[in-house]
């Protein structure tokens, strides 16, 4: 068994070079060797986001606090909330940060994964927030 407490790890700023806006992160790396896992607890302001990236390996997003905008390459961006879970598949374009009204926290575990950072996520991208998933209730 292996534990992390969150409050023994280091909160650091999210690099610019892979992110916009302004977003920390707690790393939780090691959480298992077979297959490797690793998560990582970011908490992004309004309207912050990753770039556009992919990972290796699947990665699951668990929606702690906020609203989480997330997008697929070719799909609209959608909006989910706390409690919600995305998985990315590997090898899938994506990027996913805060909406506009509020911070947001989530949990990232990549598992057997390593991310591949690609360009910005334009604001006229961000922008084009396509629709709330019908379950989700407005914030």
């Amino acid at each position: 068994m292996r534990i992390r407490q969150l409050s023994d790890q280091t909160v650091e700023s999210a690099d610019p070079n892979t992110f916009t806006g302004h977003a920390t992160l707690t790393r939780m790396n090691g959480l298992s060797d077979d297959p490797s896992i690793n998560a990582y607890r970011v908490q992004f302001q309004p309207c912050a986001r990753t770039d556009w990236h992919t990972h290796s390996g699947p990665q699951l997003l668990v929606i702690l606090e906020g609203v989480c905008r997330v997008q697929r390459e070719e799909e609209p961006a959608v909006e989910v909330g706390v409690g919600d879970v995305v998985c990315v598949k590997p090898g899938e374009r994506h990027w996913h940060g805060a909406g506009k009204d509020g911070p947001m926290t989530h949990l990232a575990i990549n598992i057997a994964s390593t991310t591949s950072w690609l360009e910005k996520v334009t604001d006229e991208e961000y922008g084009a927030y396509a629709r709330r998933l019908p379950d989700q209730p407005v914030r």
